[in-house]
């Protein structure tokens, strides 16, 4: 799981502004047909609240501690966080180079750094495919987050009295599966028609502060219960022997990768959001560390609750003996252990599924932006009919899903995060190492860091992100298919 040309209204003149007009005018010169002036974040701080919502999807809360604990504990922490800058943070930053330099969506912002027919022919086809992904990704995304919507209001409907809407809500029918993917998809629709600042960074500097403090709120109940320092030992104690297992630092580079929202253009339209003055490589970085601080926090919740549901007696482990990930944590062991607690775990439940809720909805935000910034900058749809036509279209992939989801779910979601992801994040890592011209490319990065230059940073980034970022993130994409 996991990015319009820059505008801003002058609010004394009730005009736009000169660098509003003068990016209008380069807008068309280029060949965009904006229906409308494109936004930006007004602040650095929404800018990170936006980006490191993107980041912070369901995979990440659910996937990353559970890896953890299968791949050496406290070893695998060790080589997510070095992998996260060494792989990570180098694609990232192609991604915002690119965002900020074109003012554009991904299908125009690469098509403009071709200047022969067919590399802009081969940027547009980049493009594209990328914003497909992106919206498939968004479908079955909505269907899980549905799913957590349906588990928040079980215990609030159990509070409220309401048993059948309580056990409505806890069934699996074709309905109930709709209506709460429809109700998700039509909050991040409703979030999108604002536009950047009103919508998405508004939102998100809303949401992520709510999400910090639902999750260490979790964390301080959860580990005063018995059974909580054995997860913790299993998360932070490392075995150092399993650094040299190739299968370790390889999933520990995917989850590196996947956390960050990389490769279907989220964080290249949300760098095309960013001021001149912002300086690229230090926002970035930003990013990455808060990506990563909730990926470990994340981790001090969900392995000690695990742990806390096996001194209960849920079982924890598979049949295969691993721990179990992904839709069997979240919904049949963590549900179980707060059944188990009496009245505390039915508010237990209702933080935990609301953080869920708060982490999914953060996410599907800067996918639907990927395909709306492209219809509203290529077209002459407005954002607000726009979000809604493409939001419609999603929930109609959505329902096909949901009405075959034994043969499309798992399809679905191989094609886009296990092939189509680390395929786009190494085509954008070769437009910016091999397309983007190096001054280009220079120029972009000092325009919020004038002395880059000289720095380390621009000794060797340009030559990782052309060679040594493409060849890591296709050595994972090889290795993954075996």
């Amino acid at each position: 799981m996991q990015p319009l040309i820059l505008m801003t209204l002058d609010p004394k003149a009730n005009k736009l502004a000169p660098t509003t007009r003068n990016n209008h005018k380069r807008a068309q010169d280029k060949g965009h047909c904006m229906s409308e002036p494109r936004g930006q974040f007004s602040s650095k701080i929404g800018f990170l609240m936006a980006a490191s919502g993107s980041a912070v999807g369901l995979g990440n809360i659910w996937g990353f501690p559970t890896q953890a604990a299968s791949n050496g504990g406290g070893a695998f922490v060790l080589a997510y966080l070095v992998l996260a800058f060494l792989l990570a943070y180098p694609a990232l930053m192609a991604e915002l180079v690119i965002g900020r330099h074109a003012r554009a969506n991904i299908v125009t912002a690469l098509d403009q750094l071709g200047e022969r027919p067919a590399t802009k022919r081969l940027g547009r086809a980049v493009g594209y495919y990328g914003v497909l992904i992106a919206g498939l990704i968004l479908s079955f995304y909505a269907i899980v987050a549905g799913w957590m919507l349906a588990e928040f209001g079980k215990p609030v409907a159990q509070l409220l009295g309401w048993s059948g809407a309580e056990q409505w809500l806890g069934g699996d029918s074709l309905t109930r599966n709709l209506l709460v993917c429809g109700i998700f998809t039509s909050f991040t629709v409703a979030i999108i028609a604002k536009g950047v600042e009103d919508g998405i960074e508004a939102w998100s500097t809303r949401l992520m502060p709510l999400l910090f403090i639902i999750l260490l709120g979790l964390i301080l109940y959860v580990l005063v219960q018995p059974g909580a320092t054995d997860g913790l030992k299993t998360y932070l104690i490392p075995d150092f022997r399993q650094l040299a297992d190739p299968g370790l630092l390889l999933s520990a580079m995917g989850q590196a990768f996947f956390s960050l929202s990389l490769g279907v253009g989220t964080m290249l339209i949300y760098g095309s959001y960013l001021r001149r003055d912002d300086s690229l490589p230090r926002m970035g970085a930003a990013v990455t560390l808060l990506d990563i601080s909730i990926a470990f926090t994340a981790g001090l919740l969900i392995l000690p609750a695990m742990y806390v549901a096996q001194h209960q007696g849920i079982a924890i482990y598979g049949d295969n003996g691993e721990l179990l990930a992904g839709p069997g944590l979240i919904f049949q062991v963590l549900p179980s252990l707060f059944a188990n607690m009496g009245g505390a775990g039915t508010w237990l439940g209702i933080a935990f599924f609301a953080l869920m809720s708060i982490a999914a909805l953060t996410s599907s935000i800067s996918m639907l932006e990927a395909p709306v910034s492209v219809v509203t900058e290529r077209t002459r749809l407005k954002r607000t009919g726009a979000a809604w036509s493409i939001g419609a279209l999603v929930f109609a992939v959505s329902a096909l899903i949901i009405a075959n989801m034994a043969t499309l779910f798992d399809a679905t979601v191989s094609l886009t995060t296990e092939y189509s992801q680390p395929l786009l994040g190494i085509a954008l890592c070769l437009f910016v190492g091999w397309i983007m011209q190096r001054n280009q490319l220079l120029n972009e990065l000092k325009a919020g860091h004038q002395d880059i230059e000289h720095s380390l940073f621009w000794t060797i980034w340009p030559f990782y992100v052309r060679v040594i970022c493409p060849l890591l993130i296709l050595l994972a994409f090889i290795q993954s298919l075996r």
